[in-house]
């Protein structure tokens, strides 16, 4: 995969679904009662979390990227790097970003991980040791 761009990648879903859903951390319901976006005041329905997790098309606006940072407990940051990944993509470079980063560790976790994911991590785990 050496040279090849990333695009496009259904992050914000892979993000959501590695934690809710039946078998996980979180059911819908639970997590749509503690995905609050804190200066709204709003949470995602347990019908539009099930669409997230099940990765149907919706809508991603900035409180439900605070919702759901909220509810996973993740810098709203990387949530947001999730969606941006997910709506428009990512070039190689903005991959290289700490935050883009910080995302792939969190997708790479045992749970969530892909080929894709797992070479970009281990590139750059060689390039912090001088390998690459």
């Amino acid at each position: 995969m050496a040279g090849e761009e990333p695009g496009q990648r259904n992050a914000l879903t892979e993000l959501v679904g590695s934690a809710v859903g039946r078998g996980k951390r979180w059911s819908l319901r639970d997590f749509a009662g503690r995905a609050v976006d804190p200066v709204t005041g709003w949470s995602p329905s347990k019908s539009l979390l099930g669409k997230i997790v099940s990765g149907e098309s919706y809508k991603i606006e900035p409180r439900l990227v605070s919702a759901l940072s909220v509810g996973l407990g993740l810098p709203r940051q990387v949530v947001a790097a999730a969606a941006h990944w997910q709506a428009i993509g990512y070039e190689q470079q903005e991959l290289d970003a700490p935050v883009a980063t910080m995302l792939v560790r969190y997708l790479s976790s045992p749970q969530a991980s892909t080929p894709l994911a797992q070479a970009v991590a281990d590139r750059w785990d060689a390039e912090e040791r001088g390998l690459g």
